[in-house]
């Protein structure tokens, strides 16, 4: 996991029980070692605690917002349980780092 990510680990913490994340872990460039802080987003793959549609709907735009604000790039939040396609799961599996658990 890249430095960026790990310095802001106290901040993250916050957003995630602000927004009732149950898991956050991060993904892609910023977790294999490929991360270009000059171009690279961040991806993190997030579960959220169960609530209501509507509640769910902004949890996940506050994080998704919040995420971005706190780092100052683009940010990719994929929400864990749609992951179902086997190809992109096999892409992420060997470098998934998590940055907070509930």
């Amino acid at each position: 996991m890249i430095d960026l990510v790990e310095q802001n680990r106290a901040a993250v913490a916050e957003l995630c029980r602000k927004y009732r994340v149950k898991r956050l872990e991060v993904f892609g460039s910023a977790a294999d070692g490929t991360f270009d802080p000059e171009r690279s987003d961040l991806d993190f793959l997030v579960d959220f605690l169960p609530m209501e549609p509507g509640p769910h709907a902004r949890a996940y735009f506050g994080m998704w917002f919040g995420l971005q604000d706190l780092f100052d790039r683009n940010v990719d939040l994929v929400e864990a349980p749609a992951v179902t396609n086997p190809y992109f799961l096999n892409t992420i599996e060997p470098h998934r780092s998590t940055v907070y658990a509930a």
